[in-house]
């Protein structure tokens, strides 16, 4: 009887969610491509991440409901919860009738010499999705085959599912049943690193017909129907932290035609209007600078005329500041209408919100000295947490212990690795495949969230702290960093200046590659997958054993061990990148001076040596992802700039000279570099330059007027904060030289983008800084859905068409949210950069 009662009232619901979703309005194909109503919009491979990474988390059919994207990745799989690297069907074409509004898009397993066809078509409220084959599916992939369709665990946690009438809560913690692979290999496994072990996979935690997810909210309620067979509910997360909630309908085999349909209906608010998000700056703003909040708007909505500066009294009460009417956005741009509040006029000191519509903002400061300690967390907190080869320590936290002893192994030859490093046909190296690599275990950082050493990467770090040293005067002691002992108490003083200490951190791990191997190499990753995907402490991802192969897995000896856990070097030789890797060695023997000089004398010896040797032959160029070093004019050009600023010899400002047309062409690139010689060259170079920098400043201007939020915002694959603080440092350095050609407005609007005045959301990209700040974010604690105070996330993403995505519920969209070190060292730069032009020296 309860029993009955039970699945009674659970049906009860699945009606309710019928007839909610009855009442919605007709999805329709709309001008950009995808179906859209009131609150919810289907995506069918409007973006598709034709990279490195089959799994983004970016692609196939998606769902974007009530303003959030809860659904991606709808296609064919081979497996029921794919990861990162796994097998993804290659995009053929894509054709969608706006007559009709059906989408087909076909795609092919070339290994299999499977080609199949997504069809989408609007019905009703809902859009059927069916998968239809010209011939049968390969015997290869019988059982294999399925459409996925995943949903982000973090929109559904404390939500309920139906299935058949079935009631079922969604997990909060991964606790789906698991099995043995039928192919596991019997016996005890001796595995690389401690990563999810392949012998197992999941099975459904529930399955049926119709599956109703979240019936019980009306923001979040989706329907999804199958014509025949059942569909299958996984929980990704069992085999990996970034997993997702998957729907899986298993492909028959012996059929052509349409052989799955399913029907997906997403509930609709009647009249749903997304929240206005006010754009502004979560650390607040000096009094001299430009000050404007940027008002994003669903376009259902009514906006309201003006925008209110409120002043915060000590008691709590308010009082206005300012006002002012609201200038709209004359372009058009994403999915948004947007309005200005311009309250630069306004100046006095003090605590203030806006309000908008009655709608109030985190309080923030304005104020001469709210850029003055903006990057103390970066330079405090993150940059010793990202220190590889050293012991963090935090008062009564171990952030992590002194990670990869074990450093390195030569990679073998011949290997693409899944992270874009390449080993060639040779080593380029005195070292034989898998054999030991002495002196590559100190010093650098963490490339990003991840445990790779980028050598590119580290170079820019050293270049960028150094810049920031010599600028800005930076002298700050907050953290005890000891060499000897390899060890890094955060928040302890040691009495040197901590950004002279991380740039030696960083010329040690470069310092080493010339010491070992006589030129830059291309890094150190990871052997294997199980170890890329490595959460938590470092120093548990390997043994920090060096590898012997004449000893068992399981064997220890002398020190040394038989798992060949060790990372591996990537070294075939690059002119690019040991030009890069000597302007870095250049800059920082300036301000090692003092501190170690034995150092110093050797990084100068070695970037002078470095520019002999590579005059002497035809560049050496090694092109594949992180093995490339940059571009060679602007690498060449960093080496004969940092030299000539170390060493004033005026062969080096001939060679600048010689260049000079090669760096107008790319001047965008190449015009901090270009600006920063001007002190060492003839009078008669900057007066050349200009042109160029007149050119640049045209282009800037184009910027300004592209977006409500004046700053190039970029659309790849990976969010574009990177290159909206180039744009504010750009700025910075040609107002130096050029004013009148360039003004200072854009490192003020860079800032403000990143503290909050951006697509999307209105939180501070840096974490830890300003009201509302990232607080999720994908660090080498991401799965802890936590944060490193300091550090500076990608940004907004855009997926295409028009949708601006930061998620800051789900830490594992390493597109959006995860941390790079370099951007945190040229976050640095352009916070003391502002802090300057807002208190200029007297």
């Amino acid at each position: 009887m309860i029993r009955r009662f039970s699945r009674l009232c659970a049906l009860a619901l699945l009606a309710l969610a019928a007839a909610g979703a009855a009442s919605a309005q007709p999805l329709t194909l709309n001008s950009a491509g995808y179906y859209e109503t009131r609150g919810v919009n289907v995506l069918v491979f409007s973006n598709w991440y034709d990279g490195l990474f089959s799994d983004s988390k970016i692609s196939g059919v998606e769902l974007i409901h009530h303003g959030v994207r809860t659904a991606t990745n709808g296609d064919v799989r081979l497996m029921a919860t794919p990861g990162q690297w796994d097998e993804i069907g290659a995009l053929v074409s894509r054709n969608a009738d706006p007559a009709t509004g059906v989408i087909e898009t076909t795609l092919r397993y070339a290994d299999y010499d499977f080609t199949y066809v997504i069809r989408t078509e609007p019905r009703g409220d809902g859009v059927v999705i069916s998968v239809n084959l010209a011939s049968p599916l390969p015997t290869a992939l019988e059982g294999r085959a399925g459409f996925n369709l995943e949903f982000v665990p973090s929109a559904y946690f404390h939500h309920s599912y139906l299935a058949d009438g079935n009631a079922g809560q969604f997990p909060l913690y991964p606790s789906g049943p698991m099995r043995r692979r039928a192919d596991a290999p019997a016996g005890p496994i001796v595995q690389i690193a401690r990563g999810a072990d392949s012998t197992a996979e999941p099975l459904p935690f529930a399955t049926g017909r119709s599956f109703v997810l979240a019936p019980e909210d009306d923001a979040r309620r989706v329907t999804l129907t199958a014509s025949e067979g059942e569909i299958a509910l996984y929980d990704g997360r069992n085999q990996a932290q970034n997993g997702w909630f998957v729907l899986r309908g298993q492909l028959p085999s012996g059929r052509t035609g349409r052989v799955l349909e399913w029907t997906l209906n997403a509930s609709s608010i009647p009249n749903w209007v997304r929240t206005p998000v006010i754009g502004h700056s979560q650390v607040g703003y000096a009094p001299n600078q430009r000050k404007v909040a940027v008002i994003e708007l669903d376009r259902n909505d009514r906006p309201a005329r003006e925008a209110r500066l409120l002043r915060i009294n000590a008691d709590g009460s308010t009082t206005l500041a300012y006002r002012a009417r609201l200038a709209p956005f004359a372009g058009s741009y994403l999915r948004y209408n947007y309005q200005s509040f311009d309250f630069s006029d306004y100046r006095e000191p003090g605590l203030y919100v806006i309000d908008y519509a009655g709608q109030r903002t985190a309080p923030f400061r304005i104020g001469a000295d709210v850029y003055a300690d903006a990057w103390h967390p970066t330079l405090d907190v993150f940059f010793p947490v990202q220190m590889d080869h050293m012991f963090v320590n935090e008062a009564y936290r171990v952030w992590h212990g002194d990670s990869h002893r074990d450093d390195a192994l030569q990679a073998p030859v011949n290997h693409e690795h899944h992270d874009l490093y390449r080993q060639g046909p040779t080593t380029d190296t005195q070292f034989q495949p898998y054999q030991h690599i002495p002196g590559l275990n100190v010093g650098s950082w963490y490339d990003a969230g991840d445990f790779d050493i980028r050598t590119q990467t580290t170079y820019a770090v050293v270049r960028s702290l150094v810049a920031a040293r010599e600028d800005f005067g930076i002298d700050r002691d907050e953290t005890t960093i000891d060499q000897q002992r390899r060890y890094v108490d955060i928040h302890v003083p040691d009495g040197q200046p901590d950004i002279v200490q991380q740039v030696e951190h960083g010329v040690l791990w470069l310092i080493a590659q010339h010491r070992t191997f006589g030129f830059a190499i291309n890094g150190v990753v990871e052997a294997d997958l199980s170890q890329y995907h490595h959460l938590g402490d470092a120093v548990t991802k390997t043994d920090g054993l060096v590898y012997d192969a004449r000893l068992r897995p399981d064997e220890v000896r002398d020190g040394r061990s038989g798992l060949r856990d060790d990372r591996w070097a990537f070294t075939n030789r690059s002119t690019p990148l040991n030009y890069g890797s000597a302007a870095a060695l250049a800059a920082a023997s300036r301000v090692l001076r003092g501190h170690n000089d034995a150092l110093a004398a050797e990084s100068l010896a070695v970037a002078q040596r470095v520019w002999e040797e590579e005059h002497t032959h035809a560049p050496i160029i090694f092109q594949h992802g992180n093995t490339t070093g940059g571009d060679i004019v602007s690498e060449e050009l960093s080496a004969a700039v940092e030299l000539l600023i170390t060493t004033r010899d005026q062969r080096y400002a001939r060679r600048i000279e010689e260049m000079w047309p090669q760096i107008e062409e790319r001047f965008l690139f190449n015009a901090v570099l270009a600006a920063r010689a001007i002190p060492y060259m003839p009078a008669s170079y900057k007066t050349r330059m200009v042109p160029a920098v007149r050119a640049y400043a045209e282009r800037a201007a184009q910027f300004v007027s592209a977006n409500p939020y004046g700053v190039p915002i970029g659309e790849g694959g990976w969010a574009g904060n990177g290159q909206v603080v180039g744009f504010g440092l750009t700025a910075y350095t040609l107002n130096q030289y050029f004013p009148e050609i360039v003004s200072t407005d854009a490192v003020f609007r860079a800032l403000d983008y990143l503290y909050g005045t951006h697509p999307g959301s209105n939180v501070s990209f840096v974490s830890g800084v300003g009201a509302v700040s990232k607080e999720v974010a994908y660090g080498n604690n991401r799965a802890d859905f936590s944060f490193i105070a300091g550090g500076v996330v990608p940004g907004t993403l855009i997926l295409k068409p028009d949708f601006p995505e930061n998620r800051e519920d789900w830490p594992f969209m390493w597109g959006e949210n995860e941390y790079v070190v370099n951007l945190g060292s040229s976050y640095i730069q352009l916070v003391n950069a502002a802090n300057r032009l807002a208190n200029p020296p007297q």
